[in-house]
């Protein structure tokens, strides 16, 4: 289709549609710095996605890989915001899935879309819809669902379309990593200047990161990728030592960002590749729900977790990330306790609305008259408008229990599936993929313990980027799709 593309705007036809996008382009920029609107001056920019969004799409998900860890969150009103130039090409580039897929309906192989794993994701968005028509507020829910749609269909399904040759997987690969360890330096050199120091950590992030949770899980939830390019290279290759010290050097930005969850997740990463490895997954899935499920049993017994309550004097934000540590194992740190207070609102909340929730997108407008005072702290004004930081639970208050479950499933089968997967793999090159897509899916789903970061443009690609490659690569190892080749490069 590209060819007969190129083909017909050869010679003549070429040179005039150059000429008229070239005069577009600079009559916008012209018009833009006269009028002082900066949107006509990103109009040749616009016009360039447009040509490459015709031509080559998988071009313009490169350029969208790339843009992620630069993306920055823009405010267009008090209520409304944005990550650019993120979300804006993840629509573009949903519609011209979506037409791509019109178009060729009748030659697309449905391996993909007849996978057990796709059925469930679409499940999981299927739920979102039917609980945005039951939800309290319907335009807040209708706004997640969009924001949904379009991760799912480019993260997942065009990524899937993308992602099938070792070339693809590669050109992905260098694209995230030259401009993530390009901000990360950028945090690390301004972090310098205040000593390292705990309490500047979220001053010198901006203004690609808008908080130091975010920053820390990015770089940990990539490390499983840098570690398959290892095996890319020869031992002794300059290539091979540069992403060595990528590995040692995003360590230590993990260690400055004092990132308590990103710690726990790259622990949990490296002993999941063990359970992964001698068959134990299905049993460390049933130990944690067993545990999980025992867990808050215990506390909602005869409101047991009252027997917690904080207190609201010693419950305070920390400077020292030592006197952190300790005031967390004591239940006194602030983000810890402020934790407990939204929890508790989604406790009686879910009690409200147990099967259908409140809608998608709605915690923050009805949690507060759910809250229990002797949980309150001083940030519990929530001036940032944050959830409840525990996305499970978020489901659950949100979507009911049949959201959850759905999640929950779905969650469960990608591990077990994932780790058949990697053991039905002929070959170590293509078992190291798995294993990295496994790994960053691994230390997701243990940030949204204590975080609600899926629908974060820095997180929720890689989380539905890596479900696609081990969807290919299960199709890989039936016949379905030409296997990954390994290749020096």
């Amino acid at each position: 289709m590209r060819a007969k593309f190129l083909d017909a705007i050869s010679g003549d036809t070429s040179l005039l549609i150059f000429t008229l996008i070239s005069a577009i382009g600079l009559s916008g920029i012209l018009l833009g710095v006269a009028l002082e609107i900066p949107m006509l001056a990103a109009l040749p920019f616009a016009l360039l996605v447009v040509l490459l969004a015709i031509v080559d799409f998988r071009m313009l998900f490169y350029i969208l890989c790339f843009c992620i860890p630069l993306s920055i969150q823009f405010n267009v009103t008090a209520s409304l915001s944005t990550d650019l130039p993120t979300e804006p090409l993840m629509v573009g580039l949903m519609l011209v899935y979506i037409f791509y897929f019109i178009k060729n309906f009748k030659t697309l192989k449905p391996d993909f879309f007849k996978h057990p794993m796709t059925i469930l994701l679409l499940l999981h968005v299927a739920w979102i819809m039917i609980t945005s028509v039951t939800s309290l507020d319907q335009v807040v829910s209708v706004k997640f669902l969009l924001a949904k749609l379009w991760y799912v269909v480019v993260f997942y399904f065009l990524a899937g379309h993308v992602l099938k040759t070792e070339k693809a997987l590669k050109t992905f690969f260098w694209v995230v990593l030259i401009p993530l360890f390009l901000t990360v330096t950028i945090v690390m050199v301004r972090h310098s200047t205040y000593g390292f120091s705990f309490s500047d950590i979220n001053w010198v992030l901006g203004p690609f990161y808008s908080n130091h949770v975010i920053y820390a899980s990015i770089i940990v939830l990539f490390m499983p990728f840098i570690w398959l390019a290892l095996n890319w290279f020869p031992k002794k290759s300059l290539t091979r030592f540069f992403l060595l010290f990528l590995m040692v050097y995003a360590v230590i930005a993990i260690q400055f960002s004092f990132t308590r969850a990103a710690y726990v997740s790259l622990v949990l990463a490296i002993i999941s590749s063990y359970v992964i490895r001698f068959r134990l997954m299905r049993y460390a899935l049933g130990l944690s729900l067993i545990l999980s499920i025992a867990f808050f049993a215990f506390l909602i017994n005869k409101n047991t977790y009252l027997d917690y309550a904080p207190n609201f004097e010693r419950a305070v934000t920390h400077s020292n990330f030592e006197n952190l540590l300790e005031a967390t194992t004591k239940l006194e740190d602030i983000s810890t306790v402020e934790r407990f207070y939204r929890w508790i609102a989604g406790r009686y909340m879910v009690e409200e609305r147990p099967m259908l929730g409140f809608g998608p997108g709605n915690f923050i407008n009805y949690y507060r008259s759910y809250t229990v005072n002797s949980f309150q702290t001083y940030v519990s004004d929530n001036e940032e408008n944050s959830g409840v930081h525990f996305y499970y639970l978020m489901l659950f208050i949100e979507q009911g229990i049949f959201g959850l479950i759905i999640f929950l499933i779905l969650s469960f089968y990608m591990l077990i599936k994932g780790e058949a997967v990697y053991h039905q793999c002929k070959t170590n090159h293509l078992k190291r993929i798995v294993m990295a897509a496994l790994l960053c899916i691994i230390i997701v789903d243990s940030l949204l313990i204590m975080n609600d970061m899926i629908e974060v443009d820095k997180i929720g690609s890689f989380f539905f980027m890596s479900m696609a490659l081990i969807v290919n690569v299960d199709l890989m190892n039936k016949g379905k799709l030409p296997a990954f080749e390994k290749s020096d490069t």
